[in-house]
């Protein structure tokens, strides 16, 4: 096993198997993981501050076997941040908490590809920051399908005066967010809420949405799972890399933007790689910093 100690941020790492192709067919290695991690950092970091991290680890790459893991591992630096959580069982876990770019490196080196993060912070497990609607297209419908339905979303909670922002899932989908941080918000609210507004949808675009979770259901239309607002469930992290056939990112887009990219009627259209990624944080800056801070409450339906 070849390794390399790197210092960062006053740490010493040892990274490993640097030259693994993680993404095969793309020929993207270990090594470009960890260098699209650094270079994304500013960007990722304050979305996952403080937020119990669950691992999704593909040692051996996207093409083959991968595994979760929600408890810190064992073998942490003395140095990472953690925090106790207790589970529905009872039991208490320690979890990961990413809240600097020497802990983010360490984790993207266990090649936990993918960063999946809870609504809510370690501190207060019950309070989602946000309430998020999950669009995810049946068989036969696409993520332009999505789009027509984000949009649709985004105009009815505008009626109800709430903002909402989109990113790409990095997958077959998009995850529109509506930011609250008001710490009187539950997740009975967001969920109850959610389901509302995906039922309101259904009954009004039979042929486009459902609200229901068997796949029945789901042919040639969007499922809006309302069911992620939980505090059990987590969602991909915006701007973490998905484990695809190539190294795309679960990206935010601009309302204008998702609008344009949906005329051209390419679904393809609608997918972020890495490089795509970063150059277009760092030139646009962080599209989704809204949703940390902008305070909003939920009307009664």
């Amino acid at each position: 096993m070849s390794r390399k100690v790197v210092a960062i941020g006053g740490r010493r790492l040892s990274l490993s198997n640097l030259e693994k192709e993680l993404y095969p067919s793309y020929g993207f290695t270990k090594a470009h993981v960890l260098a699209y991690y650094r270079r994304i950092a500013p960007f990722i970091l304050p979305h996952l501050q403080d937020r119990a991290l669950t691992l999704k680890r593909y040692p051996e790459g996207v093409e083959d076997a991968f595994f979760f893991e929600k408890r810190c591992p064992s073998h942490h630096p003395a140095w990472a941040k953690t925090a106790e959580l207790r589970r529905e069982d009872g039991e208490r876990m320690t979890v990961c908490l990413v809240n600097d770019l020497e802990t983010l490196i360490w984790v993207a080196n266990l090649a936990s590809l993918e960063l999946h993060v809870p609504l809510a912070r370690a501190g207060s497990p019950e309070t989602p920051d946000a309430m998020v609607f999950d669009l995810d297209p049946g068989d036969e419908a696409d993520i332009l399908d999505c789009a027509r339905v984000a949009l649709i979303l985004r105009d009815l909670l505008s009626r109800l005066r709430l903002a909402s922002f989109v990113k790409t899932s990095g997958q077959k989908g998009l995850h529109v967010y509506v930011p609250l941080n008001c710490p009187e918000t539950t997740f009975e609210d967001t969920k109850t809420f959610s389901k509302a507004v995906a039922v309101i949808l259904q009954k009004n675009y039979p042929d486009l949405v459902t609200a229901r979770m068997a796949k029945d259901y789901r042919k040639a239309k969007i499922f809006i799972n309302w069911s992620q607002n939980d505090a059990k469930a987590t969602m991909i992290c915006v701007y973490s890399l998905r484990a695809r056939e190539k190294p795309y990112v679960s990206f935010p887009l601009e309302w204008r933007e998702l609008e344009r990219l949906a005329g051209l009627g390419d679904p393809e259209r609608l997918q972020v790689i890495h490089a795509e990624a970063v150059r277009r944080a760092e030139e646009k800056g962080d599209l989704f910093r809204e949703v940390l801070v902008k305070k909003q409450r939920l009307p009664h339906l």
